[in-house]
């Protein structure tokens, strides 16, 4: 534990203007990044008594070893490189909101020539317009269904509608009216576009013109006596009356809003917003964190305003933002919005009328969702400690491993030789640690010496980071010694890739992979790190150095959790061999020119129409292609003429010729094998 004032700065070192700040440990990583208005007072509130401070304040800054600081010109410039800086370091004493599950969008991809609808999950895309979030993907479908008999945009994968257009056939969808068919040429481009943008102007909330021009459009019909066009826009009408009526009227203003209500206890919060636009509740979403700073509501609603609006722009920040409390610099987080968004944002607390009375609503979903996720966590934890306690006390462990790394090889008869790397830290895989590998040293199929490789790598590099920091001290009988730490390079306190090491490696096989395994290990001087390998035929536990297995009962805890490990590193090593594999079958023979990237690549293809007829031509030809030089095109000549036509690929299961297309470079067909599917978890289906 550090003291404090050890590397306390000295009186008048600390300027008294806008900033943000960074404390860091003894390794130089980042614990926690934050901003002021005047950095002096703040940070010398870090340096008094230990007793006067909350114990979380307390913890952080016995932990830290060093405190730097970063002057900015105004408060709105502090809370964005806050963000900035929080997002890049992730330190471990600052909130950070998870979300409780990965919730679905509509999504319209206007970034492409034909316009998409599609649910989309995870991180927003560039060009794509997005609605929601919803609660469950089938509400979405349900929504588009009704609204393609009036808006009939494509809503097809690249896949499908290259095939109709190559066949001039539509799909189902064209045939009964849901889908303008744009792939077949019944709509052009603009035409479809057009058709997109109005479906976003109705997502939006802007319904009540275009319901009032249809209605008019039945009329209309029906004096002109076209009863079935009459009858068809009446049909229309009544689907998108009955889209509205999936969200929830709220306000009669059409008021574009975001709720954000708080539900804590000492330990935990959870956050809640809805999303309000045109009056009604187009989305609904929810966070969970863990209060490890010293933070009140305000400081939570501060930061739940960060996480929503960093990445957003334009009408993605709505007009009005109703919170439970005001952050601490709430001119500041105003400006900041209104900068997000182009225009002023509201941020206000509701007082009184729908407002007030929604965010109660919010309030109450956001006390269910906290209540909710204590008995998970609850449940979950209990059985995830008990499986840690079984695996400790099945292995002889002195405690529980709270790390543990899994390692497994994958190869088709012995090519594109893989390897992959799974971490799970307290029961729960932490997917942001995974890592792959490729096998470098031989060829061939031998999964005891490549297992040997990979594990020899994986701790060598974890030697280096602790050689860089000074805690490496060379054991005796060691043979391998890290690389020395470069000369004047400082460390960022960006997380490491390999800098913790596992309490427990598990390798998948049986007693050869075990041994490689440790051999590795003891080459390397490292005698701190568990191994154990998990052979599939009848799931024993080896260990090192025993000539008998260790039996779980199959009703363990602990067996579930290594059998969990086991198959996520089989299937993230599966995933990777088979993208290599793939990637070789594509290969043309303008992969191995030297000197020729992709993009002069597709220049020659788009120019010749075929590697065929650019084999054939001259070097002056090939010199008339944009951004070819002469030095090029002689070597890409030279090199074609060497080149012998490729062979064609063949399934090794079936023995069946795969087509090969020399003039786009691509398999028709790539080989494969059924997916490899991991038996579900008891009481769970995946």
């Amino acid at each position: 534990m550090a003291d404090p004032s050890s590397y306390r700065p000295k009186p008048g070192q600390i300027p008294d203007s806008p900033g943000v700040y960074k404390f860091r440990d003894e390794h130089r990583r980042v614990i926690y990044v934050g901003k002021a208005k005047s950095l002096r007072p703040r940070l010398s509130s870090y340096f008094q008594d230990l007793a006067n401070l909350h114990p979380r304040t307390r913890t952080m800054v016995t932990t830290a070893a060093s405190v730097e600081w970063t002057v900015v010109s105004t408060e709105v410039e502090a809370l964005q490189l806050e963000y900035s800086w929080i997002k890049e370091y992730d330190p471990r004493f600052n909130v950070k909101y998870r979300d409780d599950k990965s919730y679905p969008s509509l999504a319209v991809t206007l970034n492409e020539e034909f316009p998409r609808v599609q649910v989309m999950r995870g991180p927003k895309k560039k060009g794509v317009r997005y609605f929601g979030p919803y609660g469950h993907a089938w509400a979405i479908r349900e929504t588009v269904d009704l609204m393609l008999r009036v808006f009939p945009v494509r809503t097809c994968s690249a896949g499908v509608f290259k095939n109709a257009a190559r066949t001039g056939r539509p799909c189902l969808l064209g045939y009964i009216g849901k889908c303008s068919a744009p792939c077949v040429g019944r709509v052009t481009p603009e035409e479809h576009r057009e058709l997109a943008e109005e479906f976003c102007d109705f997502m939006a909330g802007r319904t009540g013109q275009y319901l009032k021009r249809i209605e008019q459009q039945m009329h209309e019909a029906a004096e002109d006596m076209e009863y079935e066009k009459a009858a068809r826009l009446r049909d229309d009408i009544g689907a998108l009356r009955r889209a509205l009526e999936k969200n929830a009227v709220v306000f009669n203003d059409a008021t574009d809003a975001d709720l954000i209500a708080v539900a804590e206890d000492e330990l935990e919060a959870a956050v809640q917003i809805f999303h309000v636009r045109g009056g009604r509740v187009r989305g609904q979403r929810g966070w969970v964190t863990d209060k490890v700073e010293a933070v009140d509501t305000a400081g939570l609603v501060e930061h739940a305003l960060q996480q929503l609006y960093g990445e957003e722009q334009g009408d993605a920040v709505p007009k009005e933002v109703l919170v439970p409390a005001m952050p601490e610099d709430s001119p500041a987080v105003s400006q900041w919005l209104a900068a997000r968004r182009g225009s002023n944002v509201s941020l206000r607390i509701p007082q009184r009328g729908d407002k007030k009375d929604l965010m109660a609503t919010v309030q109450r979903n956001a006390q269910q969702a906290l209540v909710l996720h204590k008995t998970k966590r609850a449940s979950d934890l209990t059985t995830r400690s008990r499986a840690l306690e079984e695996i400790a006390d099945a292995l002889g462990l002195d405690s529980a491993p709270l790390r543990i790394e899994c390692f497994d090889v994958s190869h088709l008869q012995g090519d594109d030789v893989v390897a992959s790397m799974v971490v799970f830290e307290d029961g729960l895989p932490r997917k942001s640690e995974y890592r792959r590998f490729q096998i470098k040293t031989f060829e061939g199929q031998d999964d005891v010496r490549s297992m040997h490789e990979v594990l020899t790598r994986r701790f060598r590099r974890y030697l280096q980071e602790k050689a860089k920091t000074g805690e490496w001290i060379q054991e005796n009988g060691a043979t391998e010694v890290p690389a020395e730490p470069e000369p004047n390079v400082e460390d960022d306190g960006r997380p490491k890739r390999f800098a913790y090491p596992p309490q427990l490696v598990v390798v998948d096989g049986g007693q050869p992979q075990v041994a490689a395994a440790q051999r590795a290990l003891d080459e390397l001087g490292i005698d701190d790190v568990a191994v154990c390998g998990l052979a599939k035929r009848l799931e024993e536990v080896w260990v090192p150095d025993e000539d008998d297995p260790v039996v779980l009962p199959r009703s363990s805890e602990g067996l579930y959790l290594l059998q969990r490990v086991r198959d996520t590193a089989h299937d993230f090593a599966i995933r990777y061999q088979r993208t290599k594999r793939a990637k070789r079958f594509r290969a043309g023979p303008l992969d191995e020119v030297p000197g020729l990237g992709e993009t002069r690549k597709h220049a020659l293809i788009k120019h010749f129409g075929s590697v065929k007829k650019l084999r054939s031509a001259t070097i002056d030809q090939i010199c008339e292609v944009p951004g070819i030089g002469r030095k090029t095109a002689e070597t890409v000549a030279g090199f074609l003429a060497q080149a012998a036509p490729a062979a064609p690929a063949v399934n090794t299961a079936t023995g069946e010729i795969i087509e090969y297309d020399e003039d786009t470079a691509e398999a028709a067909d790539t080989v494969d094998t059924a997916p490899a599917v991991s038996p579900p978890e008891r009481g769970q289906q995946e």
